[in-house]
């Protein structure tokens, strides 16, 4: 007969060498109440669960099913460079941040309930094929104006809101350009942090790729991500499904006009589609819009160049921040305060999710009045006043 959840309450208590009266008082629970839920005559609440797996170091799962935590096999990051000697433990790291917090969601039956994907047409043979059909399947399924007209930021909201993906953005190993991974109740993608916008909205697009094809059911991670040279076939796909999706042929076809584009519109373009030169050159070739002398001739023009002559150079400065800063996803911040807010958890799982310490996030969102401000209570009603 497996062990039962007060069997596991007691072996925290056990393993923390203190006496049941000190234990209680350290999770908020009367002696009478603690002893009484450790007897089964009274049922651990949430909130219970959750101070006990703070106490303890361990999670709520835990202590429910004796399950251990699930984490990915870090294996598959073996062949990426380690510089710095960091690379795994910033993955392991954003990944048990992650996985914790939605461990606590799922426990407290605040999982979002995930849209259903696009999927590979069970009809479609080919690789290739099967990224273009994906990535037409995706676009239709977004509902997003034109994919070109979104800025990067704009793109992942659209990518979390359609598909239930949660996107993180953080340093990554050298070399790692991003990292996916799914199960039955999430979807992440992690993409580095880069002076490079156009490679790491063109990494975005791919990993989406390979969460709708359903490669990503163990940690996936792409090292030195190099559209058009890879070998194996969902990488091929999901190369395909990314230039597809960034790039799609009707906007592109609208914008070459059965012409010959001269290096200013190709600049334009380069600026317009947010994607390298390179990119652009292998997609427009690909489609047949330019020959192999335009081809070469787009592939030696800079991406920062195109934004500098097409006068966007501050467009371009603004990429570039945003592809340089960090970013978590949202969706759990917000749920693990509205659970704080509810009373079902404490504070310490939204602090191990957002990296800060539980005072400094209590201070952030619950700031004490400054010494001497008036109150709300002690302000006349009358005209307003200017302050600069």
């Amino acid at each position: 007969m497996g062990e039962t959840v007060s069997e596991r309450v007691r072996q925290v208590m056990d393993a923390a060498s203190v006496r049941q009266a000190a234990f209680a008082e350290t999770i908020g629970l009367t002696p009478d109440k603690l002893s009484k839920s450790l007897s089964g005559v009274r049922r651990f609440t949430s909130l219970d669960l959750a101070r006990i797996a703070e106490f303890g170091s361990t999670t709520v799962d835990w202590l429910l099913t004796g399950r251990e935590p699930l984490r990915p096999a870090f294996a598959a990051c073996a062949s990426a460079p380690e510089a710095d000697g960091r690379g795994h433990d910033t993955l392991r790291d954003l990944v048990e941040r992650f996985t914790t917090a939605h461990e606590v969601l799922e426990f407290l039956g605040r999982s979002p309930e995930l849209p259903e994907l696009p999927s590979v047409r069970s009809e479609v043979e080919r690789h290739v094929d099967q990224g273009v059909a994906l990535a037409e399947d995706a676009l239709a399924a977004a509902g997003a104006p034109t994919v070109s007209d979104l800025e990067t930021p704009e793109l992942v909201h659209v990518m979390e809101r359609a598909f239930g993906v949660d996107v993180a953005k953080i340093g990554l190993p050298n070399g790692v350009d991003g990292a996916a991974w799914q199960a039955d109740g999430f979807r992440l993608i992690m993409i580095g942090r880069t002076k490079v916008p156009t490679r790491q909205r063109f990494t975005l697009a791919h990993e989406l790729g390979h969460i709708l094809a359903r490669d990503a059911q163990d940690l996936l991670t792409e090292t030195h991500l190099a559209p058009g040279r890879q070998k194996d076939l969902t990488e091929i796909r999901a190369n395909v499904f990314a230039a597809n999706l960034l790039m799609p042929r009707d906007e592109l076809s609208a914008a070459a006009k059965g012409r010959d584009l001269t290096d200013e519109e190709l600049r334009s373009l380069v600026a317009r589609f947010k994607v390298s030169p390179s990119a652009l050159a292998a997609r427009l070739s690909q489609l047949g819009f330019i020959d192999a002398e335009t081809r070469s001739r787009l592939r030696e023009l800079a991406t920062e160049a195109c934004h500098l002559l097409t006068g966007q150079s501050d467009a371009f400065a603004s990429r570039t921040a945003w592809a340089e800063a960090a970013r978590l996803p949202f969706r759990p911040i917000r749920s693990l305060y509205e659970a704080y807010l509810a009373g079902e958890t404490t504070l310490r799982p939204l602090a191990a999710y957002s990296g800060l310490d539980v005072d400094e996030i209590r201070a952030t969102l619950e700031p004490e009045p400054e010494d001497g401000a008036p109150s709300t209570a002690d302000v006349d009603e009358g005209d307003l006043v200017f302050q600069p």
